[in-house]
C-alpha cells in the first residue's frame, strides 16, 4: 500500500509510504489518500496528522513518468481528481496537520497546503517547481498558496520554482512551527492537543467561518460568522463551556 493509516493515541496518522520514490504521487497513491481521508472522517480521531515515510521526503510531488504521453482530457481529469482528493481535508469533521519531514515539492506541497496546519522539520524544503518543466501547479497550489503567504510571495515561488527552506517557510507563514526531526511525530501530537482539547463542533464552525470568508467580501463574511457562531452557541458543548466557566471548573466537552 502506498498509504498507511494508523492510530497515534487519539489521532489518526496518515503516512505516505513510498520512500523508495520519495513518496511521490501516482494515481494509486492519490486514490489511497482519498480513501484514507474518507475512512478518517468515519472514525473518532480528534485530528489527522499527515507525514511521509523515510528520512528524506514528505512527498516529492507528482510522478512525472506517469504523466508523459497522456492526452489533454486525461490530464484535466487527473488535475480535477487531485484537487477533489485534497479538498476532502476541508470537509473532515476534525482538523488536519501536515508534518513536512524533508522535501515537499509540487503535489506534495499542495497536499500540505490543503491541511489545516503545517509543521516542518529543519530538513524542510518546499517548492512548486512545475514551471521548470513548462507546466504549472494543478492540485490547488495557485489558489491556496496566495491565501497563505500573499500574492507576491506566492507568485515568486510559482514563477521561479525556487525552493524555500525551513527558516524562510516559518518567517512567511507557510508553516506554523518548526519541530525537531527526532521527535517530530510526538511534537505534532502535542501541537494538535493544543486545540483538540476543545469542542470539535466549535472548531469545525470556526474553520468553516475562516475558510468561507476568503471567497466573499467582508460584509458577507460577517454574516457567515454570525450564522456559524449562532450554530455553535446552540451546541451542548457551548452550554457546558459557559456553565463550567461560571462554576469555575474545567469543561467536559462531548463534541455535540
Amino acid at each position: 500500500m502506498a498509504v498507511e493509516l494508523t492510530r497515534r493515541d487519539e489521532f489518526a496518522l496518515l503516512t505516505l509510504n513510498r520512500p523508495e520514490a520519495l513518496n511521490a504521487l501516482n494515481a494509486a497513491t492519490i486514490r489511497e489518500i482519498g480513501e484514507a481521508i474518507d475512512e478518517v472522517g468515519q472514525r473518532d480521531a480528534r485530528a489527522l496528522i499527515i507525514t511521509g515515510a523515510g528520512d528524506k521526503a514528505f512527498c516529492a510531488g507528482a510522478d512525472i513518468k506517469e504523466m508523459l504521453g497522456i492526452e489533454l482530457a486525461a490530464k484535466k481529469r487527473k488535475a480535477e481528481t487531485g484537487q477533489a482528493t485534497f479538498a476532502k481535508l476541508d470537509r473532515l469533521p476534525m482538523p488536519s496537520v501536515a508534518l513536512i519531514n524533508g522535501y515537499a515539492f509540487g503535489g506534495g506541497l499542495e497536499l500540505a497546503l490543503a491541511s489545516t496546519f503545517r509543521l516542518g522539520t529543519s530538513r524542510l524544503a518546499v517548492a512548486l517547481p512545475e514551471i521548470k518543466l513548462g507546466l504549472m501547479p494543478g492540485y490547488g497550489g495557485t489558489q491556496r498558496l496566495p491565501r497563505l503567504v500573499g500574492e507576491a510571495r506566492a507568485l515568486e515561488m510559482i514563477m521561479t520554482g525556487r525552493t524555500v527552506k525551513s527558516d524562510e517557510a516559518l518567517a512567511i507563514g507557510l508553516v506554523n512551527r518548526l519541530v525537531p526531526d527526532e521527535s517530530r511525530v510526538e511534537d505534532a501530537v502535542a501541537f494538535a492537543r493544543e486545540f483538540t482539547c476543545y469542542s470539535l463542533v466549535a472548531l469545525r464552525h470556526a474553520r468553516a467561518a475562516v475558510r468561507r470568508s476568503l471567497a466573499v467580501p467582508l460584509e458577507e463574511g460577517l454574516r457567515i460568522e454570525a450564522d456559524l457562531s449562532t450554530l455553535a452557541f446552540q451546541s451542548r458543548d457551548a452550554q457546558e463551556g459557559m456553565s463550567a466557566f461560571a462554576e469555575k471548573r474545567a469543561p467536559n466537552f462531548v463534541d455535540a
